[in-house]
Parts: C-alpha cells; structure tokens; sequence
C-alpha cells in the first residue's frame, strides 16, 4: 500500500521491536520528527492548494462585489446611485429594453458601491465636512477687553 507522505525511515523502522525504554523513548522521538515532517508537508500542500485556488477566489469576490452593496455610507452611496441611474438608465440604455434597464444599473450600482476604499472614503467625507464648515462657520464668541485703571 503507498501511503504519500511516507518516509523512507519509517519503512525501516516498521518491524522493529521495542524491548527497553530507551528503545521505546528512541520510536517516540522517531515518530515526532516523522509527524514534524508530515504537518510540514500538510502545509506545503495546502499553500499549493491556496495558489491553485487563487483565481476562483477573485472571480467569486468580484461576483459577491456584484450581487451586493456596501452600505457603509449611505449618503455617498445614494448619491452614486442617482447618477449612475441617470446616466445610465436615461441616456445610455435610452433605447434599451425594460429587461436591461433593470439588470444593468442594478449589477453598476452594486460594484461601484464597493469601488471607493474605505480610506479614499474617509478622505472625501472630511472634504465634504470641510466644505460645509466654510459655507456656515460657527459663530465665533465676541471678545471683549477690559480695561482696568
């Protein structure tokens, strides 16, 4: 029987007999190299597994980007979602069916939702912050001196 992780040292070991303790002491550290050696070629396997995997795992998270949305600014995301059914809806699928007008806008929205990272968010909503604070300043407290003679 082939067993894929087998050593060659462990074929040789495998009729011994163990007649004293050293003998049973030497198989026990025998057998943790053997199974050091066999969880380092588990891991070996499963980061060539990971590899392997990679693409699928891209197309599955650009699929979930898809099918989803970020909600984790609403405001800038329904600001997003106005113009993208705007420009798409009315002027690039102007003469598109209903079936179209429908699924298109739908799958934008929802992969533009996740198309801002959440630093380049951060960044805008402390603009927009910025911009309101100079439109309506607060209103700053007299300052007054006394004098005093």
């Amino acid at each position: 029987m082939f067993l894929p992780y087998e050593t060659q040292s462990s074929a040789k070991y495998m009729n011994r007999r163990i007649k004293t303790y050293e003998d049973l002491d030497q198989e026990q550290q025998r057998l943790i190299q053997e199974l050091k050696v066999h969880e380092e070629l588990i891991k070996i396997d499963i980061a060539g597994l990971k590899e392997d995997l990679k693409p699928f795992n891209n197309a599955f998270k650009t699929l979930n980007k898809i099918a989803t949305r970020d909600n984790t600014a609403p405001v800038m995301n329904f600001g997003m979602e106005m113009g993208i059914d705007i420009l798409i809806r009315r002027f690039l699928l102007a003469k598109a069916g209903w079936l179209t007008k429908i699924v298109v806008p739908f799958v934008v929205k929802n992969y533009s939702s996740h198309f801002i990272g959440a630093e380049k968010r951060e960044a805008l909503m402390k603009k927009v912050k910025n911009m309101f604070i100079k439109l309506r300043p607060k209103a700053s407290s007299p300052t007054t001196e006394y004098n005093t003679q």
